[in-house]
């Protein structure tokens, strides 16, 4: 619909202007005018050429004027295939990552699929050893019946008295020897149930690990602000260049304290991004203000990857300046929790649509003394009926921020 819309546009401009060229060019060879001193039929063409380029001029103009996809095709091009090539670039970084976090995936399913294979053998190999302990147990209990009888018989054969001796003797080293295997089968058995510990100690480490790397540890989020300041204008590109190292730096101390500094907290700039913020803030010439934000969500060992954002500082509020007044009716329907909550993310939208600059994550700019805040609930409980709220600036305040708030109830 645009593109009909500027289309139109330059049929009737084009068509006006070539009107207004030939009644001019007619006006002109009817009166034989002359401009510097040129022959009537050389004005008259000087006339039509002039006329032409208006036409082409005055078109583009209103296009660039009314559409703003016009003036980014004209003008803004190379900026958007710059961005379209750190786009495309961080695409396959993440891809890249994405590859190398299914691997390690499909690696760690393989080990804690051995690990299971391997469990599930060794309590076949110890449900076994616990059955030949049990028939060793009965064994040796029917041995030690056997034993008792051979004794009581000896006392009444004595005629047989040397050859029990020698059976005794002979079922005595067998008692020993399968004393030694069931002492033997219970040191086995007490490996096995160490190794079975083990093994499930292994398996909880997998798990955990699998874990880790389906949803990771995430330390900072996308779009998080890590640090940000006003970069000064009329500044050489190192100075600038200084400034941006020196507020990343700070942002590198925000998170060693954040996380302390046993990680690599250093916050990574991308330096094509890097030299296009210079290049704009020295072309600009006057103050800006640059935020340093997280790149993506990242997990807790990852390098900081960090995305530039820039904005011009303006003056949003001046000192004193009323941001809001607005009357509210205080009814069961509109409590005072209501009424306040309604009046600050108002202004809050004012300030954000006047150049405010609010959190990517909370999306709020403005800031009150809780004591205030508290007034003001206190204030709103107890009074009745129709009550005027009046927001005003407490300090001048720029595109950075924070918006520091003065309210005022008035009993209407």
């Amino acid at each position: 619909m645009e593109g009909i819309y500027l289309i139109l546009v330059m049929i009737v401009t084009g068509g006006a202007i070539a009107f207004i060229g030939d009644k001019l060019g007619t006006k002109i060879g009817k009166k034989r005018l002359s401009i510097l001193g040129l022959r009537p039929r050389h004005t008259s063409m000087i006339v039509t050429v002039v006329t032409g380029c208006l036409i082409t001029g005055l078109s583009i103009g209103f296009m660039a004027l009314i559409s703003e996809n016009v003036r980014t095709a004209l003008f803004g091009m190379e900026e958007l295939r710059q961005t379209m090539d750190l786009t495309l670039k961080e695409l396959d970084e993440a891809t890249e990552n994405l590859s190398l976090a299914q691997s390690e995936f499909e690696k760690a399913n393989d080990n804690l699929r051995e690990s299971k294979e391997e469990i599930v053998a060794l309590k076949s190999e110890q449900e076994g050893l616990r059955e030949e302990s049990k028939r060793l147990k009965e064994g040796n209990e029917r041995l030690e019946a056997t034993n008792s009888e051979l004794s009581a018989q000896n006392e009444t054969l004595s005629g047989t008295n040397a050859t029990l001796e020698a059976d005794n003797k002979k079922l005595g080293e067998f008692n020993v020897t399968l004393t030694a295997d069931n002492e033997k089968l219970s040191s086995d058995n007490e490996k096995l149930s160490s190794d079975n510990s083990e093994l499930e100690e292994r398996n909880k480490r997998l798990r955990d690990g699998i874990i880790a790397i389906r949803e990771g540890d995430i330390t900072l989020r996308a779009g998080e602000v890590l640090a940000s300041g006003i970069i000064r204008g009329g500044q050489t590109a190192e100075e600038i260049s200084n400034d941006i190292n020196a507020l990343a730096e700070q942002a590198t101390q925000i998170l060693i304290q954040r996380f302390g500094g046993d990680e690599d907290n250093s916050v990574w700039m991308y330096q094509p991004e890097l030299q296009r913020v210079i290049a704009e803030i020295e072309s600009s010439g006057r103050d800006m203000v640059l935020r340093i934000t997280a790149a993506g969500n990242l997990v807790r060992g990852e390098p900081v990857r960090s995305r530039l954002e820039l904005y011009p500082n303006n003056l949003v509020f001046k000192k004193g300046e009323v941001i809001l007044s607005k009357a509210y009716e205080i009814s069961e329907e509109n409590q005072p929790e209501i009424i306040l909550r309604d009046f600050l993310t108002e202004i809050n939208q004012i300030a954000v649509e006047k150049g405010s600059l609010a959190d990517p994550l909370t999306g709020s700019v403005g800031s009150m003394d809780g004591t205030q805040l508290y007034e003001i609930l206190d204030s709103l409980m107890t009074a009745k009926g129709e009550v005027l709220l009046t927001a005003t600036a407490r300090d001048e305040t720029t595109s950075i921020g924070p918006l520091r708030l003065n309210i005022k109830l008035e009993q209407r």
